[in-house]
């Protein structure tokens, strides 16, 4: 395995950003996992904290680690940041410079907690480029977070409650494909009902996914010891997505 770190221009946040790029042996092409971090974090948290670099090397895959700040990963209309569309420009920055396979059977993201969110909320919103997505202990009901008061951004970055376009419960009744849906979350998290009520949301839709839960809170201990199961489901289900 190989690790570039990168620092590029992102059009829609007008400014220089960083990614780790970790990448397998061989000439490619690659299949590319995206992964985000949640709100307290920054693109460097993976490395730091888990040991993803040895397990995307046990899977094949490429991990690219992108930044967020305390976004959302939200078009924010009171000015906060293009961070949905950054994470969309990194991914096509990504195919540019390297040897991928530019299609939603070469594409996967997932993240935990706020990335968690972003994760499952862009992968419903675009099956065109994911085939896969993955959350852990994912913050996936925004508006239950809104009433709750746990972030003070989140009534900057949702000024008149999330709308349709940024709410997962409500991507997942969208009509058409969609990617391979993974998430997972332990039972003493503080974010349980969320995934519950998701599981139960998209049960009562009929869309296929996979959801578990383990012991554990929110924390890296958890995390760490789940994100290779996460690598593993991308792997299989993007090598079984139709070219």
């Amino acid at each position: 395995m190989s690790l570039f770190h990168l620092h590029y221009w992102s059009a829609p946040l007008q400014k220089q950003c960083g990614a780790y790029a970790i990448i397998p042996d061989g000439d490619g092409p690659f299949r590319v996992v995206y992964q985000l971090h949640g709100l307290s974090d920054d693109y460097t948290i993976w490395l730091r904290r888990t040991s993803i670099e040895r397990y995307a090397e046990k899977v094949g895959l490429m991990v690219v680690l992108l930044d967020g700040a305390r976004s959302f990963y939200v078009d924010s209309p009171s000015g906060l940041g293009r961070y949905e569309s950054h994470i969309l420009e990194s991914v096509a920055f990504i195919d540019r410079t390297f040897r991928t396979i530019p299609a939603p059977e070469g594409r996967a993201i997932g993240g935990l907690s706020m990335g968690g969110y972003g994760a499952m909320k862009i992968g419903l919103k675009s099956p065109d480029l994911f085939g896969s997505v993955a959350s852990h202990s994912g913050a996936l009901d925004v508006t239950a977070l809104l009433d709750e008061s746990l972030c003070p951004e989140l009534p900057i970055i949702f000024p008149d409650g999330p709308r349709a376009e940024e709410d997962p419960f409500t991507l997942a009744a969208r009509p058409g494909r969609k990617p391979a849906l993974y998430f997972d979350c332990g039972a003493d998290d503080f974010l349980i009902e969320h995934n519950r009520r998701f599981h139960a949301r998209l049960a009562e839709l009929g869309v296929a996914h996979t959801y578990k839960e383990f012991p554990g809170t929110h924390c890296w201990e958890y995390w760490d010891k789940h994100i290779s199961a996460a690598l593993l489901f991308h792997a299989r289900k993007l090598a079984a997505c139709p070219a």
